[in-house]
């Protein structure tokens, strides 16, 4: 019985007894019923104090039982920014989890004095083992990957106890996913090129070792795509000879120098001059034949398309090791850039310029 409830019952017991007395004198009571109400007077307090305690519940420890109480065991502990190895090298992990454990019954002589540390152990052992396998672009994937393999009690090493975690986040520095984002980037463009390289590679292939091979397969290609202008291309025979002799930097064939001859004005106006004088055609560059082809097609000066198509034109004669013949196409129909004295702003076209404007670029 504690303090409280010995003060109680000596209270409530000199209260009845003071209560009953003056009852029995004024009533006049027997005296066998003066021992029967002393009984109750000692016994009824007694019972009603109980009766008490026992519908309150028990009553709270003493200060001393509570300081000889137990201490409650602690069995989570939080870890945040834990660096965790990827498959990248300098590219970690950056760990934050709330592990727990449980103690199991070891059969070793040797104590567990830090639970949470062989808990934590445990846990980040099994999280490396997932971790240094994976990208650290796949940091959120891996997140849910390791909330799934940490999810569940396993024991650790020396069995003493088994450990989990959760509230698991797993996030990369925000330095190194920014270096991420640019290689992503870098990767998209390159591919990207390579992809435009090797249609202009494929294109010039096509151009230089099929379409311009020779004026017959120049003739075969135009009829295709011009099946309804057959005697526009006959006309065009002699044009069609000065571009495959410029893309091959070769002569034009003997047999088609005729006709070429019958298109110089210059020849018709020499005879007309002077009928007698044997007349010798000016011997014509590759230049003056892509020229004579450009204005047959409807290329005008200054058109952005007579620039890219000269300038695919002098890379297939490059491939065949025809610098010179490549280098005056380029002069020709491809001048270097020049800056106005008076405007800086002013310029003449370039290969970038045309480049851009075509939509290619030119490897």
């Amino acid at each position: 019985m504690t303090t409280t409830q010995k003060t109680a019952t000596v209270f409530l017991t000199v209260l009845c007894g003071l209560l009953l007395a003056i009852a029995g004198l004024t009533q006049a009571w027997p005296m066998w019923l003066w021992a029967t109400l002393a009984v109750l007077l000692v016994a009824a307090p007694a019972v009603t104090v109980r009766t008490a305690a026992l519908r309150r519940g028990p009553i709270p420890a003493t200060f001393e039982e509570q300081l000889t109480a137990p201490p409650v065991e602690r069995t989570e502990h939080r870890i945040s920014h834990v660096a965790m190895p990827s498959s990248w090298d300098d590219y970690p992990f950056v760990l934050s989890a709330t592990v727990r454990w449980c103690l199991t019954e070891s059969t070793g002589s040797t104590p567990v004095l830090n639970p949470a540390g062989l808990a934590v152990q445990d846990v980040l052992n099994r999280a490396r083992a997932i971790t240094e396998r994976r990208k650290p672009g796949d940091a959120s994937l891996v997140q849910h990957e390791l909330s799934g393999a940490l999810s569940r009690m396993c024991a650790e090493p020396t069995g003493q106890l088994q450990a989990m975690a959760e509230d698991i986040t797993l996030t990369l520095p925000q330095q190194d996913q920014e270096r991420l984002d640019r290689l992503a980037r870098v990767r998209k463009d390159e591919a990207v090129w390579e992809h435009q390289r090797k249609y202009e590679q494929s294109k010039r292939q096509y151009l230089g070792e099929d379409v311009l091979k020779d004026t017959g397969s120049a003739v075969v290609w135009w009829l295709a795509r011009n099946e309804e202008h057959v005697e526009r291309t006959v006309g065009d025979l002699p044009l069609i000879a000065q571009l495959t002799s410029a893309a091959n930097d070769t002569d034009i064939p003997e047999r088609l120098q005729t006709l070429l001859s019958q298109r110089l004005p210059e020849a018709d106006l020499l005879e007309q001059v002077n009928p007698d004088t044997e007349f010798t055609p000016p011997q014509q560059t590759a230049a003056d034949h892509l020229l004579s082809f450009f204005n047959a097609i409807g290329f005008s000066e200054g058109d952005d398309r007579l620039t890219f198509v000269a300038k695919q034109i002098s890379d297939i004669i490059k491939q065949q090791n025809r610098h010179e013949t490549a280098e005056e196409l380029l002069r020709r129909f491809d001048p270097p850039v020049t800056f106005s004295p008076d405007a800086d702003n002013e310029r003449q076209p370039s290969a970038d310029a045309h480049d851009e404007a075509s939509g290619s670029p030119l490897t």
